[in-house]
């Protein structure tokens, strides 16, 4: 299995729509950053979770040719307003995908894109099926099993689920606090996937003294730095990490 990181920008991207790069040298391709999206890549399936506003342009760069199922973190626009590019895997298989979301997300998704999941017509059938996001989600890869565990988080005023497969990564894009009752299944993982948007503190967000704080606790064997904002450059924060700590790029490919 292999798990790719899709985007790792902030809400804007990096540069933003206006052109503005921040601290971020242009000739460093590992500098563009799409918006915050993952794939789970199996042999017999590929699970994505969220569908940044950038999805297309993300899928068309990995020739992805069909999307299985779909996790939502939470329900802010950079993590859910690429949904309806999810309708082409629709036309070509003719199966609705499901989509699991907590309630929260749940009730903004069928609030904001109503004819996704209602057919109102024979020519605009509904395309994903909403379900219920479950602690513990269990499935098959061939022979063997995918575990997805979901993780309630606080990201600013809003709730965020962070996602562990199989005990091996785990991927947090958006957060500001993880519970220490949670702990428990973060430690020593494989990869840590987690969020760091720039150097101050901010209140919906890890920043950079935060995750290394999370990083040293929970010692991963590597962890990567994702939801970067036009404020840290490739080049400038790889030189000031630990050596098992990396930024995130757009396409990043890790090995499970």
């Amino acid at each position: 299995m292999k798990f790719i990181i899709l985007g790792c920008g902030s809400s804007m991207g990096v540069p933003r729509p206006d052109g503005f790069f921040g601290n971020c040298d242009p000739k460093n391709k590992k500098n563009y950053r799409t918006r915050c999206s993952a794939l789970l890549k199996a042999s017999n399936q590929n699970i994505l979770f969220d569908t940044s506003p950038d999805l297309r342009q993300q899928l068309l760069r990995h020739n992805i040719k069909k999307i299985d199922k779909v996790f939502y973190s939470h329900m802010h626009g950079d993590q859910t307003h690429g949904i309806n590019d999810l309708r082409s895997f629709y036309i070509s298989s003719k199966k609705q995908i499901n989509v699991y979301a907590d309630k929260f997300t749940s009730k903004y998704l069928k609030k904001s894109f109503s004819y996704i999941f209602n057919t109102y017509s024979k020519e605009y059938p509904a395309t994903l099926k909403l379900n219920k996001l479950t602690k513990n989600f269990f499935l098959r890869n061939n022979n063997n099993k995918i575990n997805i565990k979901s993780i309630s988080v606080d990201h600013g005023n809003v709730k965020s689920n962070c996602f562990i497969i199989n005990k091996k990564i785990a991927y947090i894009s958006d957060v500001s606090k993880i519970y220490e009752k949670d702990y428990k299944y973060f430690y020593k993982l494989k990869y840590l996937v987690i969020d760091c948007l720039w150097y101050n503190y901010h209140p919906s967000h890890f920043n950079l003294e935060k995750s290394l704080l999370m990083i040293k606790e929970f010692a991963p064997k590597k962890a990567i730095l994702t939801n970067l904002s036009p404020i840290l450059d490739y080049d400038e924060l790889k030189k000031i990490l630990p050596k098992n700590v990396v930024p995130a790029y757009d396409g990043l490919l890790l090995k499970l």
